[in-house]
């Protein structure tokens, strides 16, 4: 006898959603594109394509949701005695660290994110949710209320890290990602350190 397992196989992978979905935001641009559009180009239903992206701003951000369980996950590795900035800077660095292979697909996925400006309404509650994380970890470090001024600025200095060294890893492109995210945590230690410990 055989075992069966529930359910169809899968038809595709996140992956190649993106890729494809990716190539033709690209090529028809973001707002012309639709999930009818997608689905078709990737040779699967309506319904299926959804099962995997509740909407197009989703497939943008991948699997977004479950990076944010291992980007507050690192946050529960550091060590006590590691300063909550140089904490903060490791998880950016952590969170940011991509395969090389990984990174021409990466570097798509952020041009259309950061280029896009439909998307920003939509971007603006992702960042909120990642800036969450981050004041939730100074928070605890500081004894403060994840609500109280550090730990909110904490959040939006960490994500201005982020998109700042973005920004200028996809204007540039001869720095690496990581040197330029270094860069901008180290600018931010420099000047505000003491406020976070």
């Amino acid at each position: 006898m055989t075992s069966q397992t529930q359910g169809r196989p899968p038809i595709t992978s996140h992956a190649a959603i993106e890729a494809i979905a990716f190539a033709m935001f690209e090529e028809h641009g973001f707002e012309m594109t639709t999930m009818d559009d997608i689905a078709a180009a990737v040779g699967v239903g309506r319904r299926t394509l959804f099962r995997y992206y509740p909407s197009k701003n989703d497939i943008l951000w991948g699997q977004f949701d479950d990076s944010l369980v291992e980007f507050r996950n690192s946050f529960r590795e550091v060590s006590p005695d590691t300063p909550p900035w140089d904490a903060v800077r490791s998880a950016i660095l952590a969170y940011n660290s991509y395969d090389e292979a990984a990174l021409p697909q990466h570097r798509r996925r952020m041009r259309l994110l950061l280029g896009t400006p439909a998307l920003l309404a939509h971007s603006e509650l992702r960042y909120a949710a990642w800036r969450a994380v981050v004041a939730d970890f100074v928070a605890e470090r500081t004894h403060q209320r994840a609500e109280d001024l550090v730990p909110v600025l904490a959040g939006r200095l960490a994500l201005a890290v982020a998109i700042s060294a973005y920004e200028q890893w996809l204007a540039d492109g001869a720095t690496s990602l990581l040197d330029h995210i270094a860069r901008a945590a180290d600018g931010v230690s420099l000047h505000f350190t003491e406020d976070f410990g």
